[in-house]
């Protein structure tokens, strides 16, 4: 599917290199044993009925543990792990456990890669979600077009979720669009490659009646989210980003400037 999409991409006249093609296409026949394995699982409505039924309960943990224990959160990472748990239930709850609870008896760069990885999942994986639910449904669109709206929207709003706070912070609009531009990009291409070509190679052109076309969503949403954490680490590390505040020293405030994940230079 994804070689086919590319070669799609190629006949529609698009400057693609047909080396990518290839290696697109090699990609997916080394990966189909894997395809092969997983597909009959997450095509069955018993695996979407299990999903759903962790996510929910999962959702319930999160809200009862933020609501009881840690109200002092900011009101844009309630939103954030609300989301990062929506999408990968139990894996998004034990991440928030890990790093995202004011109960931390200390922090780390792998804390701080967890909670931006999630800051930046909660914003891609809603442009994903909106993106080919929107464009798959609503407008019946090809797959080749539903590629392209579900990449736009994803970058679009995992941007959004970083401009948005740097510019509650006093930042213009043109300093935290260039400020996300830089820290944001290389983990959001990371993410939305792994996550839109798995989504690809399992359910391209699933129907959104079946079982698959929604289990396949949030199975490559998560694989994403993995993928995308060594590289979020990776820019801390480098002072690329900033880092999340620790949230034991978060305040509550609704911008929640500790959480921001702005880089260093523009902070000079």
């Amino acid at each position: 599917m994804i070689g086919e999409l590319l070669a799609e991409v190629v006949l529609a006249g698009s400057p693609v290199p047909p080396w990518l093609v290839e290696f697109a296409t090699r990609v997916e026949h080394a990966l189909a044993p894997a395809r092969d394995l997983v597909k009959p699982v997450l095509a069955s409505w018993w695996t979407l009925g299990i999903w759903a039924t962790l996510n929910l309960v999962s959702l319930g943990v999160l809200w009862w543990d933020v609501h009881k224990r840690n109200q002092n959160l900011p009101s844009l990472m309630k939103l954030v792990w609300t989301l990062v748990v929506a999408y990968s239930g139990p894996v998004g709850l034990a991440v928030y456990w890990y790093s995202g609870r004011t109960q931390l008896d200390d922090d780390s760069l792998w804390k701080q890669g967890f909670r931006s990885d999630s800051h930046c999942y909660s914003g891609c994986g809603l442009g994903e979600v909106i993106g080919i639910t929107s464009a798959t449904i609503i407008l019946s669109f090809s797959t080749l077009w539903v590629t392209v709206v579900t990449f736009t929207l994803a970058y679009l709003f995992g941007y959004a979720l970083t401009v948005g706070p740097l510019m509650q912070e006093g930042e213009s609009f043109a300093t935290a669009a260039k400020d996300a531009l830089w820290t944001e990009t290389p983990s959001i291409t990371v993410m939305e490659i792994t996550a839109i070509g798995t989504d690809l190679l399992l359910a391209g052109g699933a129907k959104w009646t079946q079982p698959l076309f929604w289990t396949a969503l949030f199975f490559s949403l998560t694989l994403g989210f993995v993928a995308a954490y060594p590289v979020n680490a990776a820019l801390i590390a480098v002072g690329v980003k900033e880092g999340m505040g620790n949230p034991a020293e978060m305040d509550g405030s609704s911008s929640g400037s500790s959480a921001s994940g702005s880089s260093s230079a523009s902070a000079d």
